[in-house]
């Protein structure tokens, strides 16, 4: 286990068949983004926290510098050199993966929630929920891989 919680977790529930394709579709579709989302999910899951809109929006603000100038203008790269060169490609997707795990660092320092026992998926949806209005089917579709 990594000093990150979080980030063993993101890994961990990232690797379930189905939930790239979901967080993906709300990252394309909805404009999610995915740490954000997989933070909303640990909380709740893990940590047995029930976030509010204002933690929503104070956790997201910390990162959002991050995410803007470095984990989207990567994923741009990624994304244009994957049709191109597949050897920068393959780079361009570590840096993508290292600059994530740097905001799920910061996303880690900003909640300040370790894992205590409590959590549900129910908490997590809830969670989830704050950051999809009105509801998405993939959204649905990864609550129910999280169960």
């Amino acid at each position: 286990m990594s000093a990150n919680p979080f980030w063993d977790f993101s890994l961990a529930v990232y690797g379930r068949p189905g939930v790239p394709a979901c967080c993906l579709a709300l990252q394309d579709r909805r404009g999610v983004d995915v740490n954000v989302l997989l933070f909303a999910a640990w909380a709740g899951l893990d940590c047995g926290i029930r976030l509010s809109a204002g933690d929503i929006a104070r956790i997201d603000g910390s990162v959002s510098g991050w995410r803007d100038e470095m984990v989207r203008p990567l994923r741009a790269l990624r994304r244009r050199a994957k049709t191109e060169d597949d050897a920068l490609y393959r780079r361009m997707k570590a840096a993508e993966l290292e600059a994530e795990r740097v905001q799920q660092d910061r996303l880690f320092a900003a909640g300040g929630f370790l894992p205590q026992p409590g959590g549900s998926v129910e908490l997590a949806a809830a969670n989830m929920a704050l950051l999809v209005p009105g509801g998405d089917p993939a959204l649905d579709e990864l609550v129910g891989v999280l169960s």
